[in-house]
């Protein structure tokens, strides 16, 4: 499974974003997927993940109410919303994909790993 994130970029404190995470490959096999982030001399940390078909998200408490996940499996896409964006979110953002079913708030629960787009948010 290959996936390219896209969608990064340097945006206003306040300001959103919208970026985007398409899979390719042995995409049957995948089921959660999530975004993660990781800011300069930091560990990579859980942001967001969503169940195959939708209907179950997770977020992290430093995003909750201000990001959203979605996924269009037609597609094979899955979106992360970005809003009132902090000078905090700064970071390389992953996409990544496990072949669980369960929607696992840490690294080691996701099998493949997009390339990362960096947002930057000024204040």
């Amino acid at each position: 499974v290959q996936l390219q994130a896209s969608g990064g970029g340097l945006v206003q404190a306040g300001g959103s974003l919208r970026l985007s995470c398409a899979a390719s490959g042995r995409t049957f096999n995948v089921y959660a997927m999530g975004w993660f982030r990781q800011a300069p001399g930091k560990e990579r940390d859980f942001v967001s993940a969503i169940s195959w078909g939708g209907s179950t998200s997770i977020y992290a408490d430093s995003v909750k109410g201000r990001f959203s996940i979605s996924r269009d499996n037609a597609k094979n896409t899955v979106t992360l919303q970005m809003n009132s964006l902090k000078s905090e979110d700064t970071a390389v953002y992953y996409c990544a994909a496990s072949r669980s079913t369960v929607l696992y708030p840490h690294v080691s629960g996701y099998d493949y790993w997009g390339q990362g787009t960096q947002v930057t948010v000024s204040s």
